[in-house]
């Protein structure tokens, strides 16, 4: 690995969000009182249910050793991400993607962001899918993948990301490890200019994952 140091311009130092005493007067109040420090911090999401003072921080380390943050807190990452932005920044770009062949890609704003996580997650519910349940996502590098995981955020279950390059056998093997019930997969992908029949991998993967009970299909 490389030990190079890169400068920073001045250019660029002039536009940094934190500068060097910043970021040093920042750090000695993390260290000097955590509570109090992400205690204010916190409050920059948005919360379901607002945490505690007294909630901040938990952390143990003998006997029932445990390390807990805003731990009497409810929020949910899926509005943090979106649905926070939607009112002064619903027009502004909040993905770029960017296909297997460079020549394709589409800015993603906010508020189309906002409406294909709430189709996905709505699709989701409509196959059983809630909160706690594990759902496996196999998709290609397309918007659909960060659509599904968002859209696991917003219903509240767990989700377990596979490589779309993975074989049957590995992908089997991952769905049984997280006790998956659902997975959302493609017909086919593309890597590298080849395509990646994921449907057929999948389909193959199920006959060893006889807990799967849905899967919803990207075409």
């Amino acid at each position: 690995m490389s030990e190079d140091v890169i400068p920073v311009s001045a250019e660029w130092a002039k536009r940094a969000y934190v500068d060097d005493a910043k970021y040093k007067e920042m750090y000695d109040a993390s260290v000097k009182d955590p509570a109090k420090f992400w205690g204010e911090h916190g409050k920059r999401i948005d919360w379901i249910k607002p945490y505690s003072p007294d909630a901040v921080r938990d952390v143990d380390y003998t006997g029932n050793v445990h390390i807990r943050w805003f731990h009497d807190g409810v929020l949910n990452v899926s509005a943090n991400c979106i649905d926070r932005h939607l009112a002064k920044r619903g027009d502004q770009v909040a993905i770029i993607w960017e296909g297997d062949d460079p020549s394709k890609s589409k800015n993603i704003t906010y508020r189309e962001l906002h409406a294909e996580v709430s189709r996905m997650a709505n699709a989701l519910k409509e196959l059983g899918a809630k909160k706690g349940d594990r759902i496996t996502i196999y998709l290609p590098m397309i918007p659909e993948a960060a659509y599904a995981m968002l859209a696991c955020a917003r219903i509240g279950a767990v989700h377990s990301v596979v490589f779309g390059g993975f074989s049957p056998d590995s992908l089997a093997n991952r769905i049984v490890d997280c006790d998956s019930e659902i997975v959302v997969t493609a017909d086919e992908g593309l890597r590298g200019g080849k395509p990646v029949p994921l449907k057929a991998n999948c389909d193959e993967a199920l006959k060893k994952c006889p807990k799967v009970k849905k899967v919803l299909v990207v075409q």
